[in-house]
C-alpha cells in the first residue's frame, strides 16, 4: 500500500510538544513515545506478565544441568576398586551409584563410558532445536501471528513436550524431545523481548529488557532448589515440577498479554492498537485518535509469507552486514554463556552449589545494566565484556584443577563477562534494527548464540580430558568474536525507526552531514 501522509489537525496534538525540529511530521515511534512515556501500572503489569515466561525458558535451557549429569559412585569391592579408579575399568559388581540407579539419564542409561558426543547429545538437540525454530518460526512475529501469537505459541509447545520428555525409554527418543523443546523455546526469549521494548517509551526500554533477564535468572535460580528437593528421585520429575506450571502460563498470555501496538499499526490494525494504548495512557479516546492519525504511517509492505523478513533483510546491504557482525558475536558469546554453566559439573564442587553459584552471579549483571544501561556505551561495553570474559576463561585452564576455589572464582569471573555481553548484545539489537523487522533480527541473533551453544556440551565433555578443549576454546573464541563489535553504529539514545527505509534514510542523512 503506499504511503499516506494526513495533516495534522489543529488540536491537542499540537499542543504535544512531540513535532521534530525540522518541521518533519512526527513518526509512529515519538508518538508512542509521548504517549506510553510515563510507564503507568498498565505497562508494568504487561511488563511482568510477558517476563514470566523468562523463568520457564530458564527452567527449560539449563535443566540438563541436574538430568544429563554424572552421578556420584562409590566403591563396592574396596579390594580391587578406589576412589580414583576409573570406573570404565572396573565390573559391574566393584561399584555402584550414589542412590538411584535413575538420578540421571546417566546413570539409568549406563552412558558413563560412551563417546562425549552421546554424553553431550540431548544439549545439543536442544539448542539445535532452538536454532532451527527460530529460522522457522521467527519471521512468523514480524509478518503474520505477530508477537503475542508466537509467544503462545511457543510456549505452548515447550511446555507439553517437556512433559512428554518424562515418558523418554532411551537417549534416541530423549534427545529428539529435547530436540522439539528447543524449537518451541526458540522464539520465547526474542518475543518477551521485543513486546517488552515496544511497549514502553524510550526512556524505559532498557530497563524494560532487562526485567525479562532477571526472570531468566530466576528461572535458573530455581532449578538448583527443585533439583535438590528431588535429588532422591528420578529425573523425571524435574521435567514434571518444571512442565506443569507452564502449561498453566500458557492461559495467562493468552487472556491477559498484549500484542505490541507499534506492530498492530504497522500492520493496518489501528483499532486494535488503539484499544491497547488506551489503557497505556490517559489522553482521553479523541485526542488519542487524533494524535495517531496525524502520523504518516506507512502499511506494511512487505508480504506475510514465512520468510518475508528475511528477503528484506537481505535486500539491504547495511543491514545484513550488521546482522551478520552480531551473529558473529553471539555465537562466541553463546558458546560461554550457556558452556560454563553445562559445565559446573567439571569443577570438582557441589553440583548444587556450583549451579547456585552460577545463577547467582546473573544477579548482579542484570542489575548493573539496568542502572548503567541509559549511560552506556553500547559498542563498546559489548567489545570490553566479550575480551574480558574470554581472558579469565583462558586462565581458567592455565590454573588447572590444581587449586580449584581459585579456578571457580576465575570461572565465576567468565561467566559474569559473558552475563553482561549477553544483556548489552540483546538490547543492542532491538536498537539497532527497525520494527518490522526487528523481531526476525533479533531471533536471528539469538539462533547465533544457540548455534555457539551447540558445540558447549560436547566441549565440556572433552574438558574432562583435556581443559584446553573446553576453557581454552571458549576464551579464544568469545575474544575473537567480541572484536566484530568495532565494525557497528552505536544507538544509545537513539529513536526506534519503523521501516528500513527509513532508518536508511537516516543513516545516509548522518553519513552527508559527518562528511
Amino acid at each position: 500500500m503506499a504511503e499516506t501522509t494526513v495533516v495534522p489537525p489543529q488540536s491537542e496534538f499540537a499542543d504535544a510538544e512531540i513535532t521534530r525540529l525540522d518541521n518533519k511530521l512526527p513518526s509512529l515511534d515519538e508518538v508512542i513515545e509521548h504517549l506510553t512515556g510515563a510507564f503507568g501500572r498498565t505497562q508494568l503489569l504487561q511488563c511482568i506478565l510477558v517476563s514470566l515466561t523468562r523463568v520457564f525458558d530458564g527452567q527449560q535451557t539449563f535443566i540438563s544441568v541436574f538430568t544429563d549429569a554424572e552421578p556420584t559412585w562409590h566403591c563396592i569391592d574396596n579390594a580391587t576398586c578406589k576412589s580414583d579408579s576409573n570406573f570404565c575399568n572396573l565390573s559391574a559388581s566393584e561399584w555402584a551409584w550414589d542412590g538411584t540407579s535413575s538420578k540421571t539419564i546417566i546413570s539409568e542409561w549406563s552412558l558413563q563410558c560412551a563417546s562425549s558426543f552421546i554424553r553431550g547429545l540431548p544439549a545439543s538437540s536442544f539448542f539445535l532445536g532452538c536454532i532451527f525454530g527460530g529460522f522457522a518460526l521467527a519471521s512468523l512475529a514480524d509478518a503474520s501471528l505477530g508477537r503475542k501469537k508466537l509467544l503462545l505459541l511457543s510456549c505452548i509447545t515447550m511446555s507439553f513436550t517437556a512433559l512428554a520428555t518424562i515418558f523418554s525409554t532411551n537417549i534416541w527418543i530423549y534427545s529428539t524431545l529435547r530436540f522439539i523443546t528447543g524449537v518451541g523455546r526458540a522464539s520465547i526469549g526474542t518475543c518477551s523481548l521485543v513486546l517488552l521494548t515496544e511497549n514502553v517509551g524510550k526512556r524505559w526500554r532498557g530497563r524494560a529488557s532487562i526485567l525479562g533477564f532477571v526472570f531468566f535468572t530466576l528461572g535458573y535460580l530455581s532449578l538448583p532448589a527443585i533439583a535438590y528437593i528431588n535429588r532422591g528421585s528420578s529425573w523425571r520429575a524435574l521435567y514434571l515440577c518444571t512442565s506443569i506450571p507452564t502449561i498453566l502460563y500458557c492461559a495467562v498470555v493468552y487472556f491477559c498479554v498484549s500484542e505490541s501496538p507499534k506492530w498492530l499499526f504497522t500492520q493496518g490494525r489501528e483499532e486494535e492498537a488503539l484499544a491497547i494504548l488506551k489503557g497505556f495512557t490517559s489522553v482521553n479516546d479523541g485526542s488519542l485518535s487524533l494524535c495517531l492519525l496525524s502520523v504518516p504511517i506507512k502499511q506494511n509492505t512487505i508480504s506475510h509469507d514465512l520468510y518475508s523478513t528475511f528477503k528484506a533483510i537481505l535486500k539491504k546491504r547495511r543491514v545484513l552486514q550488521q546482522l551478520l557482525a552480531l551473529m558473529v558475536i553471539g555465537f562466541g558469546i553463546g558458546m560461554v554463556y550457556f558452556g560454563m554453566p553445562l559445565g559446573v559439573g567439571n569443577m570438582g564442587f557441589n553440583i548444587y552449589l556450583g549451579a547456585l553459584f552460577n545463577a547467582l552471579l546473573e544477579v548482579p549483571s542484570y542489575f548493573i545494566t539496568f542502572f548503567v544501561i541509559d549511560r552506556c556505551n553500547r559498542k563498546g561495553a559489548l567489545l570490553g565484556f566479550s575480551i574480558l570474559s574470554g581472558i579469565f576463561s583462558i586462565l581458567c585452564f592455565v590454573v588447572g584443577d590444581f587449586r580449584k576455589e581459585i579456578k571457580m572464582g576465575l570461572e565465576l569471573a567468565s561467566l559474569f563477562g559473558a552475563c553482561m555481553a549477553y544483556n548489552v548484545l540483546l538490547i543492542y539489537t532491538t536498537e539497532l534494527f527497525p520494527t518490522r523487522i526487528r523481531n526476525s533480527a533479533t531471533s536471528m541473533v539469538r539462533q547465533a548464540l544457540a548455534f555457539g551453544a551447540v558445540f558447549s556440551p560436547s566441549l565440556i565433555s572433552a574438558g574432562k580430558i583435556n581443559g584446553f578443549l573446553s576453557y581454552g576454546v571458549f576464551g579464544i573464541v568469545i575474544s575473537l568474536c567480541g572484536l566484530f563489535a568495532t565494525c557497528l553504529p552505536e544507538t544509545q539514545g537513539s529513536m526506534l525507526y519503523d521501516t528500513v527505509d527509513e532508518q536508511e534514510e537516516s543513516a545516509t542523512i548522518k553519513e552527508d552531514n559527518s562528511a
